[in-house]
């Protein structure tokens, strides 16, 4: 049986300021509930109302909780740019249909030399897998629009891609394509590279 989409990234992009937050408070603690609720009670994220703290930072460690501790002590560590491809990781990790839109279209426009990813592209992306996937047709039409644009804005603030949807190639530093790679190779084929960058990442 094919395993159902998680469909809930329709608000807060990338969350780069408000993760290395979560990620601090987690090292701390050395637990995810416990880190939650301190997030929530002490109002680390600034958040106007107590909904909204707790729909956030639900969704913040939902996501971090897809990188162990070493990736998070890196998180805390690295440059702007490593931070993002990081949280990227975290939001491919956390929702196979973001892996799948990385993998299968980003990934794949930019290797055969098609620089651009479109609205287009992730609607026929999205409606090709909606023939295996009854989920995505059970949402509304609104909710999709949403995970649409939510998606498009995590890859603008990862800068995978402009503005104007021309795709930037990933540039990864050698520490974090090293760490990535622990996992296996596949966990690169979400970023924007051909197979001669990854292999010159991991040199």
């Amino acid at each position: 049986m094919t395993e159902r989409y998680q469909l809930s990234f329709t608000t807060g992009g990338l969350f780069l300021q408000e993760a290395s937050t979560v990620a601090e408070c987690y090292l701390r603690l050395g637990d995810w509930p416990a880190t939650r609720a301190l997030v929530r009670q002490e109002n680390l994220l600034q958040v106007r109302t107590a909904a909204a703290a707790t729909r956030i930072s639900k969704e913040i460690t939902a996501r971090l909780q897809q990188l162990n501790e070493v990736e998070l002590q890196t998180l805390l560590e690295s440059g702007l740019r490593d931070q993002a491809y990081l949280l990227w990781v975290a939001a491919c990790r956390r929702y196979a249909l973001i892996r799948d839109f990385a993998i299968e279209v980003l990934r794949e426009q930019y290797v055969l030399l098609r620089r651009q990813v479109s609205f287009a592209d992730y609607d026929s992306f999205y409606n090709g897998k909606a023939l295996w996937h009854a989920e995505l047709d059970e949402i509304a039409h609104s909710t999709q629009c949403k995970l649409r644009q939510n998606l498009f804005r995590m890859l603008r603030e990862a800068d995978l891609v402009s503005d104007q949807h021309a795709i930037h190639p990933a540039q990864l530093s050698s520490h974090l394509a090293q760490l990535l790679a622990r996992r296996g190779l596949q966990e690169l084929l979400i970023f924007p590279a051909t197979e001669n960058d990854i292999q010159r990442w991991l040199q």
